[in-house]
């Protein structure tokens, strides 16, 4: 789609405050229903549009899919693209478990729909956690109950918190777009702290938009949005059995998008998504530095990601950059591996602006320079590949003893 240049250029966009919820025409409400321990700990929330809204969604790739994954699916299959609200919860990943879990996910949905009058295919269902236990529905049922009957605008903040697992803060943010045919909010939350590299979008996101969007141009905005955001971000390479990322337009804003205002909306999605990524990367188990990998001049956009990504996935790279070393080799030997071909000769490695490595020589009277910005804890690396014109970033986080020690106890 090519996009409108004059309307394009009117497009500006400044941060809103309230999340999820600061797009007209949508409510949360978020409980502690008993499936985490902690008494105070928020563990389900529903996210409900006021009336019938548009939706897209983006589901993990991994063949092992947990049952909330699967009932979405058919839900916004059968509908074609539409929802009323999605109702998640923390704290129990509802995978591995079966036939009753699928009729547990399904009952989530029944109960929310009964709640609200509608149907129940009219309703998404998230869940994250540990893997291979069963959902205390006795506790999941009276909590959806509640968190519908406390549904208000003014709970995203809340709703943010219900679905943090070992995530150390929670993940929220909006924006408005004011364009030359008036504005629209996108909002957003999401979680995710490890089993992070998503392949579809993080593990689990909730955009919301009170533009009116038909259901194939919410859906395509979504993926092209989620490519260079929730796509581009890795904590442990690892994909989740509940990845699931998902889009509502409640049309409460007055604007539709058609094909002249759809970049608008792709710029809008971007933006929230881009600071929801992020700050996963940012909350990663353990994570105490963000990494922005950048690949320059690859053949295609598709090799400068695979180059990136092996190299921001590379146990060797993260640790050194935890330690601040600034190792160069350990770059150039997971760029070697990525299976994207390119001349060694050719190649450079910037660390913080600081070169390092050129035409298969060590600039190593530069380390010390590099290794005072590794200090610090935002930390940029630069690969050239000297190929072509593309290129991608992939942002993730350092490796520390402390991610072992969660990942370690996690089930004990």
């Amino acid at each position: 789609m090519t996009p409108d240049p004059i309307f394009a250029s009117v497009t500006t966009i400044e941060a809103a405050a309230g999340g999820v919820t600061a797009p007209l025409g949508f409510r949360t409400g978020a409980v502690h229903c008993g499936i985490k321990p902690s008494s105070t700990a928020l563990d389900l929330a529903v996210l409900a549009a006021d009336g019938m809204a548009t939706a897209a969604a983006l589901f993990t790739t991994n063949l092992a899919q947990a049952a909330p994954v699967l009932v979405s699916q058919q839900h916004i299959e059968r509908t074609g693209g539409r929802a009323r609200a999605i109702v998640v919860n923390s704290g129990c990943a509802n995978a591995c478990t079966g036939v009753q879990g699928l009729a547990d996910a399904r009952t989530m949905a029944a109960e929310t729909a009964a709640a609200l009058g509608c149907v129940p295919e009219d309703v998404l269902v998230a869940s994250t956690g540990v893997i291979g236990v069963a959902l205390k529905m006795d506790r999941v049922v009276p909590g959806i109950r509640r968190a519908v009957a406390e549904l208000s605008p003014g709970q995203g903040a809340q709703a943010a918190r219900a679905i943090m697992t070992t995530d150390p803060f929670p993940k929220e943010h909006a924006v408005t777009v004011h364009t030359g045919r008036g504005s629209f909010r996108v909002g957003g939350m999401a979680k995710g702290s490890g089993m992070i590299e998503p392949n579809m979008a993080t593990m689990l996101g909730f955009l919301t938009t009170d533009a009116a969007v038909p259901a194939p141009l919410l859906r395509q905005a979504l993926q092209l949005s989620a490519r260079d955001t929730f796509n581009a971000i890795t904590v442990d390479g690892e994909c989740s059995t509940n990845d699931s990322l998902f889009a509502l337009a409640s049309g409460a804003g007055g604007i539709t998008i058609d094909e002249g205002t759809y970049p608008a909306l792709v710029d809008g999605l971007l933006a929230v998504s881009r600071e929801l990524a992020i700050g996963i990367v940012r909350g990663g188990e353990g994570a105490t530095k963000v990494i922005a990998v950048t690949v320059a001049h690859a053949r295609t956009i598709d090799e400068a990601r695979q180059v990136a990504r092996t190299i921001a996935n590379s146990p060797l790279v993260k640790t050194a950059v935890h330690g601040a070393d600034p190792n160069w080799g350990r770059i150039v030997a997971a760029a070697g591996r990525s299976g994207v071909r390119f001349d060694i000769n050719r190649l450079t490695v910037h660390v913080g602006g600081t070169l390092l490595f050129e035409k298969g020589l060590p600039h190593d009277e530069a380390a010390p320079i590099a290794g005072r910005h590794l200090q610090g804890k935002t930390v940029q690396i630069d690969v050239n590949l000297g190929s072509g014109d593309a290129a991608a970033t992939i942002w993730t986080c350092d490796l520390s003893a402390e991610y072992v020690r969660i990942n370690g106890e996690y089930r004990t």
